[in-house]
Protein backbone atom coordinates (compact mmCIF):
# COMPACT_ATOMS: atom_id res chain seq x y z
CA UNK A 1 0.00 0.00 0.00
CA UNK A 2 1.44 3.41 -0.99
CA UNK A 3 2.10 6.22 1.77
CA UNK A 4 0.38 9.28 1.10
CA UNK A 5 1.40 12.59 2.63
CA UNK A 6 -2.34 12.98 4.56
CA UNK A 7 -1.28 9.50 6.10
CA UNK A 8 2.10 10.81 7.70
CA UNK A 9 0.10 14.09 8.80
CA UNK A 10 -2.28 11.84 10.48
CA UNK A 11 0.12 9.45 12.14
CA UNK A 12 2.41 12.50 13.13
CA UNK A 13 -0.32 14.36 15.07
CA UNK A 14 -1.83 11.74 16.84
CA UNK A 15 1.50 10.44 17.99
CA UNK A 16 4.09 13.06 17.98
CA UNK A 17 6.95 11.20 16.02
CA UNK A 18 8.79 13.07 13.76
CA UNK A 19 7.94 12.89 10.06
CA UNK A 20 10.54 10.27 8.84
CA UNK A 21 9.86 8.19 11.86
CA UNK A 22 6.10 8.33 10.59
CA UNK A 23 6.81 7.25 7.00
CA UNK A 24 9.04 4.36 8.05
CA UNK A 25 6.27 3.03 10.57
CA UNK A 26 3.62 3.47 8.00
CA UNK A 27 6.07 1.81 5.42
CA UNK A 28 7.13 -0.98 7.82
CA UNK A 29 3.32 -1.74 8.72
CA UNK A 30 2.14 -1.49 4.91
CA UNK A 31 0.37 1.83 6.28
CA UNK A 32 -1.94 0.02 8.97
CA UNK A 33 -2.02 3.45 10.94
CA UNK A 34 -3.16 1.84 14.22
CA UNK A 35 -0.14 -0.79 13.28
CA UNK A 36 2.24 2.04 12.72
CA UNK A 37 0.82 3.90 16.02
CA UNK A 38 2.16 0.10 17.63
CA UNK A 39 5.15 0.24 16.09
CA UNK A 40 6.23 3.69 17.46
CA UNK A 41 5.22 3.03 20.61
CA UNK A 42 7.43 -0.25 20.61
CA UNK A 43 10.22 2.28 18.98
CA UNK A 44 10.06 4.72 21.23
CA UNK A 45 10.22 2.20 24.36
CA UNK A 46 13.03 0.44 22.74
CA UNK A 47 14.89 3.95 22.32
CA UNK A 48 14.29 5.71 25.60
CA UNK A 49 15.51 2.63 27.58
CA UNK A 50 18.80 2.45 25.65
CA UNK A 51 19.05 6.44 26.79
CA UNK A 52 17.75 5.84 30.19
CA UNK A 53 21.48 5.24 31.50
CA UNK A 54 22.90 8.25 30.10
CA UNK A 55 22.98 11.30 32.71
CA UNK A 56 20.50 14.21 32.37
CA UNK A 57 21.12 16.73 35.36
CA UNK A 58 19.45 19.47 33.45
CA UNK A 59 15.95 20.56 32.80
CA UNK A 60 13.20 22.21 34.93
CA UNK A 61 11.47 22.74 38.29
CA UNK A 62 7.15 22.83 36.50
CA UNK A 63 4.78 24.17 39.21
CA UNK A 64 0.79 23.79 39.65
CA UNK A 65 -1.19 25.25 42.11
CA UNK A 66 -4.81 24.91 43.19
CA UNK A 67 -7.52 27.46 42.08
CA UNK A 68 -7.64 28.49 46.01
CA UNK A 69 -3.83 28.88 46.16
CA UNK A 70 -3.71 26.50 49.13
CA UNK A 71 -2.04 23.96 47.37
CA UNK A 72 1.43 24.08 45.05
CA UNK A 73 3.23 20.57 43.78
CA UNK A 74 6.65 20.65 42.04
CA UNK A 75 8.48 18.27 39.80
CA UNK A 76 11.77 17.76 38.82
CA UNK A 77 12.07 17.30 35.36
CA UNK A 78 15.19 16.23 33.41
CA UNK A 79 17.35 16.00 30.67
CA UNK A 80 20.44 16.10 29.09
CA UNK A 81 20.86 20.13 27.88
CA UNK A 82 19.98 23.27 28.77
CA UNK A 83 19.09 23.80 24.48
CA UNK A 84 16.15 20.64 25.25
CA UNK A 85 15.22 22.10 29.21
CA UNK A 86 14.16 25.39 26.76
CA UNK A 87 12.51 23.39 24.29
CA UNK A 88 8.36 23.83 23.42
CA UNK A 89 7.86 20.21 23.28
CA UNK A 90 9.89 19.56 26.61
CA UNK A 91 8.19 22.51 28.10
CA UNK A 92 4.66 21.25 27.59
CA UNK A 93 5.22 17.82 28.83
CA UNK A 94 7.04 19.43 32.10
CA UNK A 95 3.09 21.43 32.48
CA UNK A 96 1.35 18.60 31.59
CA UNK A 97 3.41 16.45 34.53
CA UNK A 98 3.05 19.32 37.20
CA UNK A 99 -0.98 19.50 36.39
CA UNK A 100 -1.13 15.52 36.68
CA UNK A 101 1.03 15.78 40.42
CA UNK A 102 -1.64 18.49 41.37
CA UNK A 103 -4.59 16.14 41.11
CA UNK A 104 -2.61 13.20 41.70
CA UNK A 105 -3.88 10.77 45.13
CA UNK A 106 0.13 10.48 46.27
CA UNK A 107 3.99 11.80 45.19
CA UNK A 108 4.74 7.92 43.92
CA UNK A 109 6.82 9.21 40.41
CA UNK A 110 5.16 5.83 39.23
CA UNK A 111 1.82 6.25 40.09
CA UNK A 112 1.86 9.67 38.35
CA UNK A 113 3.49 8.53 35.37
CA UNK A 114 0.79 5.87 34.91
CA UNK A 115 -2.00 9.12 34.91
CA UNK A 116 -3.33 10.03 31.71
CA UNK A 117 -2.82 13.28 29.49
CA UNK A 118 -4.34 14.37 25.84
CA UNK A 119 -5.40 10.34 26.06
CA UNK A 120 -1.93 8.87 26.67
CA UNK A 121 -0.06 7.88 30.14
CA UNK A 122 2.31 10.38 31.28
CA UNK A 123 5.42 7.56 30.69
CA UNK A 124 4.27 7.04 26.88
CA UNK A 125 4.21 10.70 26.11
CA UNK A 126 7.87 10.42 28.06
CA UNK A 127 9.08 7.77 25.90
CA UNK A 128 7.76 9.60 22.57
CA UNK A 129 9.28 12.61 23.58
CA UNK A 130 12.76 10.88 23.87
CA UNK A 131 12.17 9.43 20.53
CA UNK A 132 11.73 12.77 18.90
CA UNK A 133 14.30 14.74 20.96
CA UNK A 134 16.96 12.55 21.11
CA UNK A 135 17.64 12.98 25.30
CA UNK A 136 17.05 11.07 28.28
CA UNK A 137 14.04 12.67 29.81
CA UNK A 138 13.46 11.51 33.40
CA UNK A 139 10.65 12.76 36.13
CA UNK A 140 12.98 12.59 39.04
CA UNK A 141 10.89 13.73 42.11
CA UNK A 142 8.31 16.14 43.93
CA UNK A 143 6.82 17.88 46.11
CA UNK A 144 4.02 19.10 47.52
CA UNK A 145 2.86 21.66 49.93
CA UNK A 146 -0.54 22.19 51.07
CA UNK A 147 -1.78 24.93 54.03
CA UNK A 148 -4.76 26.63 55.82
CA UNK A 149 -4.37 30.12 54.61
CA UNK A 150 -1.78 30.86 51.53
CA UNK A 151 1.08 28.82 49.96
CA UNK A 152 3.51 30.39 48.19
CA UNK A 153 5.93 29.39 45.24
CA UNK A 154 8.94 30.84 43.47
CA UNK A 155 11.14 29.38 40.33
CA UNK A 156 14.05 31.21 39.53
CA UNK A 157 15.55 30.40 35.52
CA UNK A 158 13.60 27.43 36.12
CA UNK A 159 15.94 25.49 37.99
CA UNK A 160 15.62 26.42 41.54
CA UNK A 161 12.01 26.00 43.31
CA UNK A 162 10.53 27.29 46.05
CA UNK A 163 7.18 26.13 48.37
CA UNK A 164 6.54 28.01 51.09
CA UNK A 165 3.45 27.37 53.99
CA UNK A 166 2.29 30.73 55.04
CA UNK A 167 0.20 31.33 57.60
CA UNK A 168 -1.13 34.82 57.91
CA UNK A 169 -0.04 37.79 55.45
CA UNK A 170 -1.03 37.27 52.05
CA UNK A 171 -0.04 36.00 48.98
CA UNK A 172 2.61 38.78 48.25
CA UNK A 173 4.42 38.09 51.03
CA UNK A 174 4.34 34.30 50.51
CA UNK A 175 6.14 34.88 47.17
CA UNK A 176 8.37 37.37 48.65
CA UNK A 177 9.54 34.38 51.22
CA UNK A 178 9.74 31.91 48.63
CA UNK A 179 12.18 34.25 46.32
CA UNK A 180 14.14 34.73 49.76
CA UNK A 181 14.40 31.21 50.24
CA UNK A 182 15.43 30.63 46.92
CA UNK A 183 18.09 33.02 46.70
CA UNK A 184 19.55 32.80 50.10
CA UNK A 185 19.12 29.13 50.66
CA UNK A 186 18.45 29.12 54.74
CA UNK A 187 18.99 25.48 56.51
CA UNK A 188 16.00 25.92 58.31
CA UNK A 189 13.06 28.08 59.80
CA UNK A 190 14.63 29.69 62.91
CA UNK A 191 17.12 29.04 65.95
CA UNK A 192 14.97 26.34 67.70
CA UNK A 193 15.20 24.37 64.68
CA UNK A 194 18.55 23.67 64.19
CA UNK A 195 19.40 20.38 65.64
CA UNK A 196 20.96 20.36 68.78
CA UNK A 197 24.48 18.27 67.23
CA UNK A 198 24.88 21.10 65.07
CA UNK A 199 24.65 23.78 67.16
CA UNK A 200 27.39 21.71 69.73
CA UNK A 201 29.53 21.18 66.46
CA UNK A 202 30.13 24.65 65.01
CA UNK A 203 30.43 25.96 68.92
CA UNK A 204 33.32 23.58 69.29
CA UNK A 205 34.73 25.24 66.20
CA UNK A 206 34.44 28.47 67.20
CA UNK A 207 35.94 27.69 70.55
CA UNK A 208 38.96 25.79 68.80
CA UNK A 209 39.06 29.12 66.84
CA UNK A 210 38.83 31.64 69.34
CA UNK A 211 41.65 29.65 71.19
CA UNK A 212 43.92 30.41 69.02
CA UNK A 213 43.38 33.90 69.96
CA UNK A 214 45.24 33.65 72.87
CA UNK A 215 42.63 35.96 74.56
CA UNK A 216 41.29 35.34 78.64
CA UNK A 217 38.32 32.34 78.56
CA UNK A 218 35.72 35.11 79.67
CA UNK A 219 36.88 37.48 76.36
CA UNK A 220 36.69 34.02 74.30
CA UNK A 221 33.48 33.08 75.74
CA UNK A 222 31.96 36.73 74.57
CA UNK A 223 33.40 36.25 71.22
CA UNK A 224 32.01 32.37 70.78
CA UNK A 225 28.67 33.82 71.78
CA UNK A 226 28.81 36.57 69.29
CA UNK A 227 30.02 34.80 66.55
CA UNK A 228 27.51 31.58 67.19
CA UNK A 229 24.50 34.56 67.13
CA UNK A 230 26.12 35.86 63.53
CA UNK A 231 26.66 32.06 62.49
CA UNK A 232 22.65 31.11 63.36
CA UNK A 233 21.40 34.43 61.66
CA UNK A 234 22.88 32.88 58.17
CA UNK A 235 21.43 29.85 58.23
CA UNK A 236 18.47 30.43 59.64
CA UNK A 237 15.32 31.91 57.32
CA UNK A 238 14.17 34.36 60.00
CA UNK A 239 17.75 35.95 60.87
CA UNK A 240 18.63 36.42 57.17
CA UNK A 241 18.45 39.78 56.08
CA UNK A 242 16.04 40.39 53.59
CA UNK A 243 17.23 39.99 49.97
CA UNK A 244 15.08 42.68 48.86
CA UNK A 245 15.57 45.36 52.08
CA UNK A 246 18.53 44.30 54.20
CA UNK A 247 17.74 46.91 56.51
CA UNK A 248 15.36 44.51 57.81
CA UNK A 249 15.36 40.58 58.81
CA UNK A 250 13.06 38.50 57.30
CA UNK A 251 11.38 37.41 60.56
CA UNK A 252 10.90 41.47 61.04
CA UNK A 253 9.09 41.33 57.02
CA UNK A 254 6.72 38.78 59.09
CA UNK A 255 6.02 40.59 61.94
CA UNK A 256 5.02 43.54 60.07
CA UNK A 257 2.86 41.46 57.99
CA UNK A 258 0.94 39.24 60.52
CA UNK A 259 2.84 36.14 59.27
CA UNK A 260 4.41 32.84 59.76
CA UNK A 261 6.44 30.43 57.53
CA UNK A 262 5.02 26.87 58.83
CA UNK A 263 7.24 25.14 56.66
CA UNK A 264 9.06 25.41 53.12
CA UNK A 265 10.50 23.24 50.53
CA UNK A 266 13.72 24.09 47.88
CA UNK A 267 15.39 21.84 45.21
CA UNK A 268 17.55 22.60 42.54
CA UNK A 269 17.60 20.99 39.31
CA UNK A 270 20.12 18.12 39.34
CA UNK A 271 21.33 18.74 42.75
CA UNK A 272 22.87 15.72 43.81
CA UNK A 273 23.45 13.85 40.30
CA UNK A 274 27.11 13.26 38.70
CA UNK A 275 27.38 15.35 36.18
CA UNK A 276 29.80 14.06 33.49
CA UNK A 277 32.56 16.71 32.74
CA UNK A 278 33.89 16.64 29.31
CA UNK A 279 37.91 16.80 28.97
CA UNK A 280 38.00 17.67 25.22
CA UNK A 281 41.35 17.83 25.10
CA UNK A 282 41.77 14.82 26.38
CA UNK A 283 40.01 13.40 23.83
CA UNK A 284 41.77 15.71 20.74
CA UNK A 285 44.71 13.79 22.23
CA UNK A 286 43.08 10.00 22.26
CA UNK A 287 42.37 10.75 18.82
CA UNK A 288 45.79 12.01 17.47
CA UNK A 289 47.62 9.05 18.96
CA UNK A 290 45.23 6.77 17.81
CA UNK A 291 45.78 8.14 14.61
Amino acid sequence: MAVTASMVKELRERTGAGMMECKKALVETNGDLDAAIEHLRKSGLAQADKKASRIAADGRMALATSGDKKEVVMVEINCETDFVAKDASFLAFTDAVAANALTASSDDIDALMATESDGVSLETARQTLVTKIGENIQVRRMARMTGCDTVGSYVHGGHIGVIVDLEGGNEEVARDIAMHIAALNPAYIDVDDVPADVLEKEKQFLISQAADSGKPADIIEKMVTGRMRKHLSTITLLGQDFVKDGDITVGKLLEQNNAKVKAFTRLVVGEGIEKKVDNFADEVMQQVKGG
